[in-house]
């Protein structure tokens, strides 16, 4: 088996005091992608930054205290690129490209939003960016015998199913309406990937992975499911299992967002 984690970490350092690198250890993991690192690799201490038993590769962003993502391996890389050919984008920390036997696996931190602001903007134009990228990845990776796993905090709650409280969100970043339909290009003929959580449970509300701080939206599973998989069909078609390491409670939780987990059968 081939077992792939996401976690929006929501701040590392933060996220390993309360109990990251503990979870860390207790993976069964060979692959685990993170993002909203928001730390440069000299703030980690050794031990996050350089885990025993793992290859790990990091993308902060050029703004200091934002986004970051990275890609922790059991297998060392064949080879490591930050962004996607984007002059605006490819300092953001928001993504990171390692190419493993067979697969090429990336870690992607899409802009979250906010209607009527520059914020909104920004996510629009990395959207428009990202999906000829997505295109010409599939497109290589096939001619070179290769699948490709997009893991990460896409920010976009694709379907109803895919928030608890999808009426009151309707006019709001991550469910709009034109979000949703650049996602149904991604999972689409143009795009050709497929979302693997959702192809593995079909009917089911959520699995959700992230719940807001706010209010009791935790206890009350009030999430959204914004934290993918999304792969080229081949390895899409190996997936056998997948969860969402929801924590036991409030307490316990040591990121707003939950790992998600799938296991690939090996080809």
């Amino acid at each position: 088996m081939f077992t792939v984690s996401t976690v929006n970490v929501n701040g590392l350092r933060a996220a390993d005091r309360k109990g990251y690198r503990a979870w860390l250890a207790g993976t069964d993991a060979d692959v685990v992608c993170l993002q909203e690192v928001r730390a440069e690799p000299e703030q980690l201490a050794p031990e996050v930054l350089n885990p025993e038993g793992w290859h790990a590769h990091w993308a902060p962003a050029a703004a200091k205290g934002r986004a970051g993502v990275a890609v922790l391996s059991r297998t060392a890389p064949d080879a490591v690129r930050i962004g996607f050919g984007s002059a605006g984008f490819d300092a953001s920390g928001r993504w990171l490209e390692v190419d493993l036997p067979d697969v090429t696996v990336v870690s992607l931190y899409l802009p979250s939003g906010e209607v009527d602001t520059d914020r909104q903007e920004e996510k629009e134009r990395f959207m428009a960016e990202l999906l000829p990228h997505l295109v010409d990845l599939r497109k290589r990776s096939a001619d070179e015998g290769r699948e490709v796993l997009v893991c990460g905090d896409w920010n976009i709650a694709h379907r109803e199913a895919d928030l608890r409280n999808w009426r009151a969100n309707r006019k709001k970043a991550g469910f709009l309406p034109e979000e949703r339909a650049w996602l149904d290009r991604v999972l689409g003929d143009e795009g050709g990937y497929t979302d693997v959580v959702r192809a593995l449970h079909p009917e089911a509300e959520g699995p959700y992975s992230w719940w807001s701080y706010r209010g009791r939206a935790f206890d009350n599973d009030a999430g959204w499911r914004i934290d993918y998989h999304v792969a080229t069909a081949g390895l899409a078609g190996r997936a056998v299992e997948a969860r969402v390491e929801r924590a036991e409670d409030h307490a316990s939780r040591w990121s707003d967002h939950a790992p998600v987990t799938v296991r690939y059968a090996d080809a």
